[in-house]
């Protein structure tokens, strides 16, 4: 398991002083990343083997909103491994130690190089310490697009600052992106969220916004291709 700590300052927060679920996100994938620091083997590994770990799908439930200078801890833990996907808990927890959000993704190993899929060797896998699957409620990683009744949205421009260190689209900002398209006044309980065709700068992203009771999804298109899907819950 890593973790990290964090307080709620500022520049995380809404206008109502909570925690912006973008920044709870970052925090999640900072943790994460941050995670194979703590697998020297692995991290030697992915570095001789010119490799990486690319998000492709994460699931989140929000048990409660922290507030303006509240002290959390962010910890991750791989509960699973096989040789093209790791599967992770990443929660974030108040001073109290009960938990605020709750999260399970699974990761693809690529190569760098190509962007393709690459194996990881059994003796690394071996090598991994891997830990309980903790408590949650675990949906599908895969979100179905309804076949019609989508309201199409204008395009995003994916900007410089939305680029991380992998060279395309951070993954928050996906989400950032199709939380602006939601109703004022729409209080999330919850979200899932698959990766398909990384953006990249210059990218014009094609919203479209699907609704189903209580649920809203929001697919983000480049041309005909999904880049991303993401399913938010309103919470009941």
């Amino acid at each position: 398991m890593y973790s990290l700590k964090y307080k709620v300052t500022t520049s995380t927060c809404d206008s109502e002083g909570k925690l912006k679920l973008y920044s709870a996100l970052q925090m999640m994938q900072d943790c994460s990343e941050m995670w194979i620091e703590s697998e020297p083997g692995v991290k030697s590994y992915f570095s001789e083997q010119n490799m990486a770990q690319l998000l492709a799908s994460r699931q989140v439930e929000i048990i409660r909103v922290p507030s303006f200078k509240e002290e959390l801890t962010v910890t991750t833990s791989v509960y699973g491994m096989k040789p093209m996907f790791g599967f992770r808990n990443t929660y974030i927890y108040d001073a109290d130690g009960k938990s605020c959000y709750k999260t399970w993704s699974m990761g693809a190993f690529v190569d760098k190089a190509t962007g393709k899929l690459k194996r990881v060797d059994n003796a690394t896998i071996s090598s991994m310490y891997i830990e309980p699957k903790l408590e949650m409620d675990y949906r599908d990683r895969r979100i179905i697009l309804p076949k019609e009744g989508g309201q199409p949205y204008e395009s995003i421009p994916v900007l410089k600052s939305d680029i991380d260190y992998n060279r395309h689209m951070n993954n928050a900002n996906y989400i950032r992106m199709a939380m602006e398209l939601l109703p004022d006044g729409y209080e999330i309980g919850g979200l899932r969220v698959e990766y398909r065709v990384a953006a990249k700068r210059g990218d014009m992203l094609i919203p479209t916004m699907y609704h189903a009771g209580n649920t809203v999804i929001v697919s983000l298109s480049v041309a005909n291709e999904v880049s991303a899907i993401i399913e938010f819950c309103k919470k009941s």
